[in-house]
Formats: structure tokens, sequence, C-alpha cells
């Protein structure tokens, strides 16, 4: 078998032959070789088909997963983040409650307010820290510490409460226990106890103190408290009656005039009636009384408390 070759160094035509064993080994390799590199080509070009085709598909997929993952990690963000805005808000009304209560008791207890300033912030100082030595708060750690100024400031203002009851309830002790004269200027004319009537003549109980003054001086409450009686009285002429609570009661008689009426709420000062000389009574002055649970007592401890 003679295979004829052109080739264009020699530019002339070349024969190779073929026989016997040669011709069978070309034959062989012909049959087998081709058919190999035949699948083999296909098979890469179906891989690299494949592969080409599948990529875009897992980039996709996995793109939808990292909008997921952002998702939710912004999710939880905006909810910590309002959470923590909630928290905040919490804290800084009840740091409102709290400089409030401070103010009112500064007020009550009569502190210095330059020295107790609720408006400003507390007087803090030093040296700054090394910087290598500053610790930076994580999140954990952050959060415990609003847990912690939390707590801290719930138990602040429960003592501040409790202060203020107690600065509130001696406040109105004050206001409600019968201390001080029920008129300005005058003289005693007759004291609590044991004396000579002026009218028999005979040794006879006095209940209150008498305040001799001008007639038509004002007579004023020595407490807070509700008028429980003001009209005309057997014995005190016109009269005037309060119950301050806590088991006193005051009463100013021989009034020319009252100027307030039962049920009425006054308030320590006030002006209750006009010096008079109703009832039985010599001159002008006002008949001072104070009862103890029903009891007449010395109204003298409670004028000369004021001083």
């Amino acid at each position: 078998m003679n295979i004829i070759v052109f080739t264009k160094r020699a530019g002339k035509p070349a024969s190779i032959q073929l026989e016997g064993w040669r011709m069978v080994a070309a034959l062989v390799g012909v049959l087998v070789l081709v058919p190999i590199m035949a699948v083999l080509a296909g098979v890469y070009l179906g891989k690299s088909q494949a592969h080409n085709a599948l990529i875009p598909g897992e980039w996709a997929q996995e793109l939808v997963q990292y909008r997921e993952q952002i998702s939710r990690a912004s999710e939880q963000a905006r909810e910590e983040v309002d959470a923590l805005a909630t928290r905040l808000g919490h804290l800084q009304a009840q740091s409102v409650r709290i400089n409030a209560l401070g103010q009112r008791l500064v007020e009550v207890a009569k502190l210095d307010k330059a020295e107790f300033d609720f408006n400003a912030p507390p007087a803090q100082g030093g040296p700054q820290a090394d910087i290598e030595l500053a610790q930076e708060i994580d999140a954990p750690s952050f959060m415990k510490s609003l847990d912690d100024l939390a707590e801290q400031m719930d138990n602040r203002e429960q003592q501040l409460r409790v202060l203020e009851s107690f600065f509130m309830n001696r406040s109105l002790e004050a206001r409600i226990l019968p201390t001080g004269r029920p008129i300005q200027g005058g003289w005693i004319s007759s004291y609590f106890g044991m004396r000579t009537d002026p009218f028999t003549g005979r040794r006879e109980f006095h209940k209150g103190i008498d305040f001799a003054g001008k007639d038509g001086t004002e007579i004023q409450a020595v407490a807070s408290g509700l008028v429980t009686w003001a009209a005309e009285r057997y014995g005190y002429g016109m009269m005037v009656e309060i119950n301050h609570g806590n088991g006193y009661i005051t009463r100013y008689a021989h009034n020319r005039e009252n100027l307030v009426k039962v049920g009425d709420v006054v308030t320590k000062g006030q002006s209750l009636a006009l010096m008079g000389s109703t009832g039985r009574s010599t001159g002008p002055h006002v008949h001072f009384e104070v009862l103890k649970n029903g009891r007449v007592v010395d109204p003298a401890k409670f004028v000369y408390a004021a001083k």
C-alpha cells in the first residue's frame, strides 16, 4: 500500500509504503485512536458546557443566601437599636422624676440649692487615664451596665420617696401642730388654770389663755386645719373652732366678727376673726383654747414653742 505525501519544502510528492505489519498497525491505530479521541473530545466539551451552565445558577443561589443573611442581620440590628432606644427613654424619664424629686427634697428640707443643683451634672473630674489601660466596652457589658444603672436608679428613687414622705410628714406636722400666738402684739391678760373669776370672784378653772388687745385686731390661725364651728356659743360669744387632726383642736372666742365659716380649710397664719368682747367678757380680747383628744391642755407650751 502506497501513501503519497506532498510537502512544501521539497515541492515534490513523496510516497510511503505500508506493507505487512506496518499496514496492520496503522489500521489499528486509526480504528482505535480516532474513536477514543472523539469520545474524549465529547466528554471535555460536555463538561465544559455543564460547568459553564452551572456557575451562574450557583452564584444566584449564593447571592440569595447572602441577601437573606444581610436582611436578618439588619432586622436584628434594628430590633436591638429599638430596644436600646426604649430602654434609654425609660431611663431618661426616670432621671427626670428623680431630679424633680431631688429638687422637691431640697425645697422641703431647706437645703442649699447651690450645693444640690439637680439641673447641673454632678461635679466630677481627675487626670486622664493611660490610653493603653483604657478598656473598650463590648455589647454584653454595655447591656449589663444599663441594667445596673436602671437598678440603681430604682433604688435611689425609692430612697428619695421615703425621704420625701418623711420630710412631708414632718412639714405637715409642723403646719398642723398649734404653735404661736393667735394675734400679733397684745398681751396675756389671763393664764390657763385656776384663777379668780372676774364676774363671781370665786376660784374657778380657766380653760385657756386670754390675749388682750385693740378691738378689731385680726385673730389668726395658729395651725392649718378645718373649721368645725363658726358661730355664737354660750359663754364664748362669737367663736371659731378648728380641727387640726391628730387629736388637736383650737378655739378662738369673744370675737366681734367671724371671717370664716364651717367647712373652710384654713392655713397657719390665716385671719379667722376680728377681736371683740362678745359673750362673757370684760373687754376686747381673744380667749384661746387648745384641746388634745377632747381634753383641754395648757396653750402656753404651744404659744412659746414658736419662739
